[in-house]
């Protein structure tokens, strides 16, 4: 079994308001969680109206199966007309089943 957590940061330069910067980072999150069935939330920067902080969790039976999936997952954010990707941290993780 492997494990991959990352930590993002993202800039959301079009945001003026904590309503706006919500919406945006609730559809992020939840089309990463409808697409790839992952754990996704926002951990961190609440209070900040342009920066956002998300922790993604995903799990796999492969490694080369959860590199790609972690590819793909920062594709996805990378293609965010309302976020720019500041941060990306991933790290894998190896279990025994």
């Amino acid at each position: 079994m492997f494990v991959a957590i990352v930590c993002c940061e993202l800039h959301l330069p079009y945001s003026g308001s904590l309503k706006h910067k919500r919406r945006v980072v609730r559809s992020l999150v939840e089309r990463l969680h409808q697409r790839y069935r992952i754990s996704v939330a926002e951990t961190g920067s609440h209070d900040l109206l342009q920066r956002a902080e998300l922790g993604l969790a995903a799990v796999a039976g492969d490694e080369r199966e959860l590199r790609r999936l972690m590819d793909e997952l920062r594709r996805l954010i990378d293609d965010e007309e309302e976020a720019v990707l500041l941060g990306w941290e991933p790290e894998f993780l190896e279990g025994n089943a």
